[in-house]
């Protein structure tokens, strides 16, 4: 959420970012109802001084009248008795004011939050501006010494390419029927050696992020209050997106929804509190599984393991001092922590820069890392992909936006509390991970040589060997 004194003293820059990040919130509206609700604020806190004053003023006035009533002859005491009604009718009149300034403000109050939390962030100045993600510019890629991305996969190694699809049925690594079966499209079952290398692309990415980079490992739960999702800022705009569990239509007091990345949890912990300046930054990890409806998305990725609606993920967030500077530094670092995962599983990958358009509402800058994929791309004239960039990880900037939202501030150096920063990035999501792993590596035999960081994780195998015998499930 933005801050609305910044709206305030600076519409025009949210006006723009709003029109740059293609999302469109009517400002103009809620300024209007942002001035209103202020001066009816104003008027109430008035009104409730007055009501103060006039309560001690007019007390001990009350209190001597009543008595000087009850002694008074008849023609007195109809005199006394009006002033006395005069006196008593000032704190009423008050009283019916300030609840008719209550009712105001509780009329507007619910549009002014709902238009105030679709505002975007504004992008940094230095995001390049686009229309879509047509518009992303390349960073930087890397490829092992052994691997030329400007000539194909065949050229490189000396044979024609299998898609995962292909490796995955071959080696018998998952089951997608009976996947579909249970749960419906775009669902899976891991099997065999491929639920190992699942397990152990995670726990390498997991053991990396923890043991060598210091992230504290967290457990958070998936199923989430409202509050979470709006907080973190994936409601009201990514709602369709979301899987909703009904449970006031059973009774209970409030609806679940399923996370569609550990993110969620891990901000959600701190929502409403205030943290000590000394435990930060707060760096935590967490390995969690995650759930994502893709409504809308369509096209060749809705077959095999690229975009499915469950997977697991090992997420990295960090909550820092409200410094630009040193957020912009936890970026560079969580980026380069993937890069150095993505290099031990010897993955090319290049780096994206997204623009404006491809940002979403609540980050000020993020960067993708996007894996090549030998299966992905163009088809040729045999209807053969030539071999293509699919996004495995994104690297979110956000400043206070999350932490405004959630109401998550720290004591500075004067006490005073202060909306921190935070950050966050895929470490290792599978199984799409899974994609290039296996395309990248796979052998002229139709064997997928293990990476030497995943062999502990897979008891000391090397080879996936093709399987010839019918799966035993």
């Amino acid at each position: 959420m933005i801050d609305i004194k910044q709206l305030r003293e600076n519409p025009q820059q949210f006006i723009d970012g709003a029109a740059e990040k293609n999302i469109s919130v009517d400002i103009a509206t809620l300024l209007d109802l942002d001035e209103q609700r202020r001066l009816f604020t104003r008027q109430r806190e008035e009104h409730r001084a007055e009501q103060k004053k006039i309560s001690k003023e007019i007390g001990p006035q009350i209190g001597k009248l009543k008595g000087q009533i009850k002694s008074a002859d008849d023609a007195t005491r109809v005199e006394l008795k009006s002033e006395l009604a005069t006196l008593e009718a000032k704190p009423l009149a008050l009283k019916n004011e300030i609840k008719r300034l209550d009712d105001s403000i509780s009329e507007i109050e619910p549009n002014w939050k709902a238009l105030l939390l679709q505002i975007p962030q504004p992008s940094d100045p230095d995001v390049p501006k686009g229309t879509s993600a047509d518009d992303n510019v390349q960073l930087r890629t890397w490829s092992p010494e052994t691997y030329d991305l400007d000539i194909s996969f065949e050229s490189n190694r000396g044979f024609e390419p299998k898609t995962h699809l292909e490796i995955v049925n071959e080696l018998k690594l998952a089951d997608f029927d009976r996947g579909v079966k249970m749960s419906g499209t775009r669902h899976y079952m891991m099997t065999g050696n491929g639920m190992r290398l699942h397990q152990g692309m995670l726990r390498f990415a997991f053991d990396l992020i923890t043991n060598e980079h210091g992230f504290t490992p967290m457990s958070v739960p998936v199923i989430l209050r409202e509050e979470c999702m709006v907080g973190t800022g994936f409601f009201p705009s990514g709602r369709e997106q979301a899987y909703h569990i009904e449970e006031s239509k059973r009774g209970a007091g409030h609806d679940l929804y399923l996370a569609g990345t550990g993110e969620v949890g891990l901000m959600g912990m701190y929502a409403d509190e205030i943290i000590n300046n000394d435990k930060l930054p707060i760096k935590m990890a967490t390995v969690s599984t995650c759930f994502r409806r893709e409504a809308g998305a369509a096209g060749r990725d809705t077959a095999g393991l690229y975009r499915i609606h469950q997977f697991d993920k090992v997420e990295q967030v960090v909550i820092c001092k409200a410094d630009k500077k040193i957020s912009r530094e936890f970026h560079t670092q969580m980026l380069s922590i993937v890069e150095e995962l993505l290099q031990k599983l010897q993955l090319p990958y290049r780096l994206l820069q997204c623009c404006t358009a491809d940002l979403g509402s609540k980050n000020a800058d993020m960067i993708d890392i996007e894996c090549w994929m030998p299966g992905r791309g163009e088809l040729d004239a045999n209807g053969k992909p030539q071999g293509g960039w699919g996004e495995t990880h994104s690297a979110s900037r956000l400043y206070d936006y999350q932490c405004r939202r959630l109401n998550m501030r720290y004591r500075d150096e004067d006490g005073n509390t202060v909306f921190a920063h935070s950050l966050n990035n895929t470490v290792l999501a599978s199984p799409r991970i899974l994609i290039p792993l296996l395309e990248m590596h796979q052998q002229k035999d139709g064997s997928v040589a293990i990476p030497e960081c995943l062999q502990p994780y897979m008891n000391g195998m090397k080879v996936l060997e093709p399987c010839t015998a019918p799966l035993n499930t």
